[in-house]
C-alpha cells in the first residue's frame, strides 16, 4: 500500500517488476484504520534517524521519484491472508524504520 496515485503505482509495479497487485490508499482510509502514524514537517525533514536512513538509502542508489499526497505519512507493512487473518504487522515509528524483509517472508503461508 502507497501513498501515490494509480498511475504512480502502475508505474512502480512495472519499473518493480512486481507480480502482485499493489494497493493505493488515496484518501488514507486504510492507513487510518490500521494506526498508522503521520509525522510533523519538522520531524520529516530534522529526525536524525530518518535523516541517517535517508542517507543510508541513497548511497545504496534508492531514489524518490514521486513522493505521495502524504508524505507525512509513515509506513507499515501487513501480511494478511488467507482470510482475515493478520499473519505480520510492523507499524513504522519513524521514516526510516521498515520491516525486515526476513520477518516478512517467514510470516508468508508456506
Amino acid at each position: 500500500m502507497g501513498t501515490g496515485d494509480v498511475a504512480y503505482a502502475s508505474a512502480f509495479a512495472a519499473d518493480e517488476n512486481i507480480p502482485f497487485p499493489v494497493l493505493v490508499d488515496d484518501d488514507g482510509a486504510a492507513a487510518r484504520a490500521a494506526s498508522v502514524k503521520k509525522v510533523g514537517p519538522l520531524t520529516l525533514l530534522f529526525d536524525p534517524r530518518s535523516v541517517m536512513g535517508a542517507r543510508r538509502a541513497h548511497r545504496a542508489g534508492f531514489r524518490i521519484a514521486k513522493s505521495g499526497r502524504r508524505v507525512n505519512q509513515l509506513g507499515a507493512t501487513f501480511v494478511i491472508g488467507p482470510g482475515a487473518a493478520v499473519r505480520f504487522e510492523h507499524i513504522d515509528e519513524h521514516t526510516a524504520d521498515h520491516a525486515s524483509l526476513n520477518a516478512v517472508l517467514a510470516a508468508l503461508p508456506a
